[in-house]
């Protein structure tokens, strides 16, 4: 199976909604993919948009190991900030690229089956693949799913799961290949610099010795799981850096490889 064959699942943080060049670089890197038939899913956060709908309703961030604890109250400011704003930001940035997006959620079509992952974290959602069809269908019509992080339980309460994990399960449904895009270029060691591919002993060392932490550990953990599960690397990359872009474009390997 050639890239072209494999849906590419993209991963962008909350970050990216800070910066409209950063937007607008990656939407037009998505207009070229989806020009060439390759078929792109994206799946963002937005902790930023999150954290400032937080502080203007005099509410605080907290955070435990690098994932965000969201108590009952503010999960609607939560789920308006993910499944609204930053959705709706994102589908603006692809319709100026001329992009043809749907914008959804996790709760959409039997996609996903979520449960509550710890009481400690409140209404932090873990899910799994349940139903592919639906994105599919999108994907099949030449469109982009645009997908933000919140989903529904059985129950019908709303829960806030972490879009890397959200990515994940994502690219379990579409068999896809996953791309975390973040603002920095990938995993980078003590002096700085970019490693090219980590397997699981290698990070595990990485997170001993303190180089690699919090918000970083969670993403190199969601890749890792989904190398591990489809047998194939998982890229953490930089939708900040212009060259990773167009390589990624071009179906190159970008940033770090996280190996099976």
């Amino acid at each position: 199976m050639s890239t072209k064959d494999k849906v590419l699942v993209l991963k962008v943080g909350g970050a990216l909604m800070q910066c409209e060049m950063g937007m607008a670089r990656l939407m037009d890197t998505a207009a070229k993919m989806l020009a060439q038939g390759q078929k792109v899913v994206l799946v963002h956060g937005g902790g930023y948009l999150v954290d400032e709908q937080l502080k203007a309703n005099g509410m605080d961030t907290v955070k435990l190991d690098g994932l965000r604890v969201t108590p009952p109250e503010q999960m609607p400011i939560i789920a308006g900030a993910l499944a609204g704003m930053s959705n709706k930001i994102l589908q603006a940035a692809a319709i100026k690229a001329g992009v043809a997006s749907v914008g959804m959620s996790l709760a959409d079509a039997n996609l996903v089956d979520a449960v509550i992952k710890d009481e400690r974290l409140g209404l932090v959602g873990e899910v799994s693949p349940k139903d592919g069809s639906y994105i599919n269908f999108v994907l099949s019509q030449g469109w982009m799913p645009i997908v933000s992080s919140i989903a529904v339980s059985s129950e019908g309460q709303l829960l806030n799961v972490n879009a890397d994990q959200a990515a994940t399960v994502l690219a379990k449904l579409v068999q896809g290949k996953l791309v975390l895009l973040s603002d920095v270029s990938g995993v980078l060691d003590g002096k700085g610099q970019l490693i090219a591919s980590l397997n699981r002993s290698e990070i595990d060392d990485l997170v001993k010795l303190g180089v690699i932490e919090k918000g970083m550990k969670v993403k190199v953990e969601a890749a890792l799981e989904v190398a591990e599960l489809m047998g194939q690397p998982v890229q953490v990359a930089s939708w900040r850096d212009a060259a990773q872009l167009a390589a990624l474009a071009q179906g190159e390997a970008v940033g770090t490889q996280i190996k099976p």
